[in-house]
């Protein structure tokens, strides 16, 4: 997905909630603890010491915690079921032949090192034609799953008619994760700089360069690349939607930018009879304008090159995987080895037939009742969120109206879909290359995206496969959407008491639903349309309660001398916080809240935090912190923990922390929006 559509669909977890079970205790666990903390010195390490201890970070991970051991569980599951095909027989261009054959390919690690790097054809790449003639057909053979080279087209659906799907055009053709890596001077961005020359150096010289031909290719994508950097806006402005909701008609697009024949790039993928799109960064366009009719068609042709053999590169042999696995793992992340080559090959599949796959998970993975018990615990929480809503001290009766409206519009989806993705259309068998099946499935699953144009948007659709541990929010569609994978332990379980629940499903549900009312998703209406519903002065104060809690964010330093970043991480940690308060709320309701009863020593509001500090709990390495406060929305989860929950007075009153104590906050300095 492009960057505006990364940005709009926010992403994070849950599960769901039951009552305890009548003899040992569930949910939260206190070998996960660190008794040796006080709660009011370091709530965190309080509750999740224990685990971080007792799970110490295997090399084959950047960050390891209890979200990704349910993430784990789920590729076993999905594991289970991809090996019992494998060598089966059935029907050719069934999913299960393909769902098989893709894997298999992937598994025969001798067969893709006899082949090298033959797929590839090197001397085709070499020779490719970058003239202004030949561009957009190449571009748009690209564009449809080989690598988004110079900038990135996707379809989704317009953010002011969301009924209708729209072409949009989005800065893109960087290796690296993020434009900051190309343009600061501080130790590790040099740093990698240093070792993307010398990824691009290696893979190049396997693909079948000579060693100074590969140097060559280095010095020009890297020329190539920081230009398209520096006119790259940065991720906190990338959070501005109406900023990059700039619709232009074809006709002004071929007359505002000449070096491509944006008629024939648009015919090319299949957009010929559009005649509006959305340019999300026209300066940025302006640069790929001038780059393209400036730069010499060796630079070109390099900078084309090493993208399509970076894409490549996982699915070739051996030695083009570690070369790509030292760059964007071990250098980018600090993993220290290289996954199982059945990890990897499971990926793929998994991903590219993905609901191929959730098909088959959900017949044996997911309990039927599953569905009804969520739909449940959702409008428990949808209640819950109205009243925090209607009784808001900072935001006008009129506002409010609308914000009840666009909460009781809500379309939840739990599970999985309805509708299943037809893959049909997709060949794929045991006579081609890995690589080339890989992208085979690539292709497809460009064209079917594009392949929305012209149509109205699809609202059964799904975003997320459901053997995916996550959830998300939608606001085009406001929608919720709630996977299959995500809806067991330690997220749900449905033995564990409401308090654990809510304190982990729980929070995660809230945490979808306010992603309608953070900074990005207030600005869309009850029809998934990017409307101001909003009085300017409820507008204005929403905004200076947002600041303050960015800025507790920005105040944490988070390795070295390294803030974290408040502003980029505005909308998660507005819909932690929402979750957090919405999820309390909704527990007090409960006949454990109402009893009050002690479970193994825990009252139902220490339970309630405990649980959720436990679902952030992680060991994590120096570079993947770093990386990820480049390129993730969300907070680490030290900072989802001990920054978020001292906004809380419930929180305070749960563990008796009092002024003095290090996890205190003064009354006057807490925030609470949602």
């Amino acid at each position: 997905m492009i960057t505006i559509m990364k940005t709009l669909m926010t992403i994070i977890g849950l599960a769901l909630a039951t009552t305890a079970g009548a003899t040992t205790p569930k949910g939260v666990d206190r070998a996960n603890l660190n008794p040796e903390i006080a709660p009011g010195e370091n709530f965190y390490q309080y509750a999740c010491g224990g685990w971080i201890k007792a799970h110490p970070l295997d090399p084959q991970y950047a960050r390891f915690g209890t979200f990704d051991m349910l993430a784990e569980n789920s590729r076993e599951q999905v594991k289970d079921i991809i090996t019992g095909l494998v060598g089966g027989t059935y029907t050719h261009g069934s999913n299960e032949q393909k769902i098989a054959d893709l894997y298999s390919l992937g598994m025969d690690m001798e067969r893709r090192n006899r082949e090298g790097a033959t797929p590839l054809h090197v001397e085709k790449l070499k020779a490719q034609d970058v003239s202004a003639n030949a561009l957009p057909e190449l571009l748009a053979e690209l564009h449809t799953g080989v690598s988004n080279v110079l900038f990135e087209p996707q379809v989704m659906a317009d953010m002011k008619d969301s009924d209708v799907n729209l072409l949009y055009l989005a800065q893109a053709g960087l290796t690296l994760p993020d434009r900051d890596y190309y343009l600061d001077n501080d130790e590790n961005s040099v740093k990698l700089r240093a070792e993307l020359e010398n990824y691009i150096t290696t893979v190049m010289q396997l693909a079948g360069y000579k060693k100074k031909e590969a140097k060559r290719v280095a010095r020009n994508v890297a020329t190539v690349e920081r230009t398209l950097a520096a006119a790259s806006m940065t991720r906190e402005q990338t959070r501005d939607l109406a900023a990059q909701y700039n619709i232009m008609t074809v006709e002004q697009v071929c007359a505002r930018w000449h070096a491509i024949n944006w008629a024939r790039y648009f015919e090319a993928i299949g957009a010929s009879s559009e005649r509006r799109v959305c340019v999300c960064q026209p300066d940025f366009f302006d640069t790929v304008d001038h780059l393209v009719d400036t730069a010499k068609p060796e630079v070109l042709r390099d900078y084309i090159a090493f993208h399509i053999v970076n894409s490549y590169a996982p699915y070739l042999s051996e030695v083009f995987v570690n070369a790509h696995f030292d760059l964007f793992s071990r250098a980018l992340s600090g993993k220290e080895v290289i996954q199982p080559l059945w990890k990897r090959s499971l990926d793929v599949p998994n991903t590219l037939l993905g609901e191929a796959v959730g098909q088959l998970y959900v017949a044996k993975y997911f309990p039927a009742d599953a569905k009804r018990k969520m739909q449940i615990l959702v409008d428990n929480l949808k209640v819950a969120l109205g009243e925090h809503i209607a009784t808001l001290d900072w935001m006008s009766p009129a506002t409010k109206v609308n914000a009840l409206v666009k909460l009781n519009s809500f379309t939840v989806k739990i599970g999985y879909p309805d509708r299943w993705r037809d893959y049909s259309a997709l060949d794929i068998d045991l006579t081609m290359s890995y690589s080339e099946a890989v992208m085979a499935a690539r292709r497809f699953a460009a064209r079917y995206e594009l392949s929305q144009l012209g149509k109205p948007v699809d609202k059964d659709r799904w975003y997320m496969t459901p053997q995916t541990v996550n959830a998300y929010y939608e606001p085009t569609s406001n929608e919720i959407c709630f996977p299959a994978g995500i809806l067991q332990p330690p997220y749900f379980d449905p033995e564990a008491d409401d308090a654990s629940n809510y304190g982990a499903i729980g929070v995660v549900i809230g945490h979808e639903m306010t992603h309608g009312f953070d900074d990005q998703g207030r600005n869309f209406d009850n029809m998934g349309n990017m409307t101001d519903w909003w009085t300017a002065e409820d507008a204005a104060r929403f905004q200076a309660l947002a600041d303050k809690l960015g800025a507790q964010y920005s105040a944490e330093i988070v390795a070295d001398d390294v803030h974290a970043n408040g502003v980029y991480t505005m909308g998660e940690n507005i819909a932690d916080h929402g979750g957090l308060r919405v999820a309390f709320s909704a527990l007090e309701r409960t006949e454990q809240w109402k009893q009050q009863q002690a479970i193994d020593g825990f009252t139902p509001a220490q339970r309630f935090y405990i649980s959720y500090a436990n679902v952030w709990a992680n060991n994590i390495t120096k570079q993947e912190i770093l990386r990820r406060t480049k390129v993730d929305p969300h907070s680490l989860g030290v900072n989802r923990v001990n920054v978020a929950i001292r906004n809380l007075d419930t929180f305070f009153e749960a563990f008796g922390i009092t002024a003095g104590d290090a996890m205190w906050r003064d009354p006057e300095d807490r925030v609470a929006i949602w």
